[in-house]
């Protein structure tokens, strides 16, 4: 399992504008070839800040899901709306149903 962690800190007046954007691109990721989760995570402290939680069953999943229409929109449109900017960050799923490690 492919799992990436993307950190957001958005600019407090696009919040909404943001959560919109995001729901539209969640919608479609789900329903993507390889998909195991696609969650959507706000800050309960800071209400601009957001965590992605995106996993696939493959790398190529993972790196399809960039070249998708819905994807290249979603990073289109919010672009402006960031604080700072985005980060990944790339972790291998353990459990459930990752590699086990001894």
């Amino acid at each position: 399992m492919h799992v990436t962690l993307v950190h957001v800190q958005v600019k407090p007046e696009h919040v909404d504008d943001f959560i919109e954007a995001t729901r539209l691109n969640h919608q479609a990721s789900i329903k993507e070839p390889g998909n195991l989760r696609f969650d959507v995570l706000q800050a309960a402290e800071d209400t601009a800040r957001f965590v992605l939680y995106e996993a696939y069953a493959t790398a190529q999943d993972a790196a399809d899901h960039k070249h998708t229409p819905h994807y290249l929109i979603w990073r289109d449109t919010v672009a402006g709306w960031m604080a700072e900017p985005r980060q990944g960050m790339r972790y291998t799923g353990l459990f459930p149903g990752g590699a086990a490690r001894c």
